[in-house]
């Protein structure tokens, strides 16, 4: 396998299934020894199966990205086995559609906690062991186009995204010093089992009528016409995890296909 991560080491939280899958995939099938890492481990061991089948490299690991003991033995493991840490994807994440009067406590802090604080902890876990070895890394956070504008049903969520893209500017510049990168990409609405499960949501809280009514709304506002597939995201992500984005640090991509212009 070569590509233009040829060799790096990458981490891809929540990568069991949807656009962390598509992604880790990727970074493979462009030459990087990948960790699949998945609250769910078997989803996570399939797409290494997957990887490997295809002649690529990869380990899988079950991991809560929220929890910091988790986080750091995962990282210690995948140095263990490839020798070192070159690229971590802070990927993992939930979402819930919930109209902005019914959101509860339990359902903000469920969300903040695996979306902000598991990007905050992963950054920090990831950063250390790059300073450790002495030769800089990149960081990668999965924001979304919820970072940058609220929806009135999705008020948690969108917090939980804006909290992403600040920690990606903060980290950036605390971490610059070490030859550290730090940014994050926004996709809009990618065609994955996420979606299935928030147009359940929004059937449930009225929100919504019919199967597939929620995707079809929010794509009407893509410039594009259409959903994006993890295959229109990965040019961006693998490309940020290669040597040709190391001039790009502290910025969120848009990768949206044009339904937010900001």
């Amino acid at each position: 396998m070569s590509g233009i991560v040829e060799g790096k080491v990458a981490i891809v939280t929540g990568a069991g299934r949807g656009l962390g899958a598509g992604m880790a995939m990727d970074l493979a099938a462009q030459g990087a020894k990948v960790a699949v890492v998945d609250i769910n481990k078997a989803g996570a061991e399939q797409i290494a199966e997957d990887i490997r089948h295809s002649g690529g490299t990869a380990i899988a690991m079950g991991a809560d990205v929220s929890d910091r003991s988790a986080v750091k033995a995962m990282i210690s493991d995948v140095v263990g086995k490839f020798g070192r840490l070159d690229v971590m994807f802070n990927n993992a994440g939930i979402s819930q559609t919930c109209p902005f009067l019914e959101v509860t406590e339990a359902d903000f802090n469920r969300i903040i906690k695996i979306n902000t604080l598991g990007v905050l902890i992963g950054t920090q876990e990831a950063a250390k062991q790059f300073i450790s070895q002495g030769n800089g890394g990149k960081v990668i956070n999965t924001a979304s186009i919820a970072g940058k504008q609220g929806w009135p049903d999705y008020a948690h969520y969108c917090a939980s995204k804006f909290g992403v893209v600040s920690i990606t500017q903060s980290a950036a510049r605390a971490l610059a010093a070490h030859k550290i990168t730090v940014n994050c990409f926004s996709p809009g609405v990618v065609a994955t089992e996420l979606w299935k499960d928030l147009d359940e949501d929004a059937r449930h809280y009225g929100v919504t009528e019919k199967p597939d009514d929620l995707i079809n709304s929010f794509t009407q506002n893509i410039l594009l016409g259409r959903a994006a597939q993890p295959a229109d995201l990965v040019g961006v992500t693998t490309f940020l995890a290669s040597d040709k984005a190391s001039y790009i640090t502290g910025q969120t991509i848009m990768v949206d296909g044009g339904m937010v212009l900001i």
